[in-house]
């Protein structure tokens, strides 16, 4: 675990460990899980070889460990994009250059059941924290690499997926259109939801936008993985199946190590289907 000085209270992002994250170059893997509850992290690492913690600060809390023999780093963002923003920034400094979002969602399509993965292509930013970056018309797309080894990830893992786009709202009641306190309805959230559905968007959560707009921005990969946790059309709701998307964003790192192998080895800058992992 890095040591920070608690006397020291830089915010330099050149600073060897990072101000929010407390970690340093030596820390993370090139990989990075971000679940949002620190809680998960205990979760995500019980499915790896072997791990260490090696920081711990306010939401968010960082572990390095070995997952089918390839380094791995997981690090909770707390809830919503601006602190995601947070570990994005501070874990790239640090080195990583890839970032699989992992998490819950509620589903929006018929069909799609709880315990059901969904694997995010693209984002609908309804968030505000990517606007900060960058304009608005940009698009919060998932790198194909990262899409393409969670796909091979959940076929192997023999899990029940969908991929398609995701919206990241900023507020989880009046923002996913759930009335508020005392039954408060902000304008148009009683027919966001059909709208949405009727895009084709198949899942609503609060962070994979930001994380895929930031990783674009800075040339890093990213990509999101979630478990069905409602079904907003047919009213199901449970918690089930927590572990798939952490095992399944787990295998897409270790293949995704593989693919860069094979990259190489071909003398490609990236991934295409005339490739192969076996």
């Amino acid at each position: 675990m890095s040591d920070r000085d608690p006397s020291d209270d830089s915010e330099d992002p050149n600073a060897e460990v990072q101000y929010h994250i407390e970690v340093g170059s030596d820390d993370v893997a090139d990989t990075v899980l971000l679940p949002g509850n620190p809680e998960r992290v205990d979760k995500v690492t019980a499915l790896w070889d072997d791990h260490e913690e090696v920081g711990q600060h306010r939401e968010y809390r960082t572990a390095t460990g070995e997952y089918d023999g390839e380094p791995l780093s997981v690090t909770s963002t707390g809830i919503g994009s601006p602190s995601a923003a947070i570990a994005v920034e501070e874990l790239a400094r640090v080195g990583a250059d890839t970032f699989i979002r992992v998490g819950s969602c509620g589903a929006i399509q018929e069909g799609m059941e709880v315990g059901d993965l969904v694997i995010t292509s693209g984002a609908v930013r309804q968030e505000g924290t990517s606007k900060e970056y960058v304009r608005e018309d940009y698009p919060a797309a998932t790198d194909h690499e990262v899409v393409s080894a969670l796909v091979a990830a959940a076929e192997r893992l023999g899990y029940d997926y969908h991929v398609g786009i995701t919206m990241s709202a900023d507020s989880f009641y009046a923002g996913q259109g759930r009335p508020g306190f005392e039954g408060f309805e902000a304008a148009g959230s009683d027919a966001l939801v059909e709208e949405l559905r009727e895009a084709n968007v198949k899942n609503i959560e609060m962070e994979a936008a930001a994380i895929a707009t930031i990783a674009n921005v800075y040339g890093l990969r990213a990509g999101a993985v979630c478990t069905v946790y409602a079904n907003r059309v047919t009213g199901e709701f449970r918690t089930e199946g927590e572990s798939r998307a952490a095992e399944c964003a787990s295998l897409a790192a270790a293949l995704l190590a593989r693919m860069d192998e094979v990259k190489r080895e071909a003398g490609v800058d990236r991934w295409h289907a005339g490739l192969s992992l076996e």
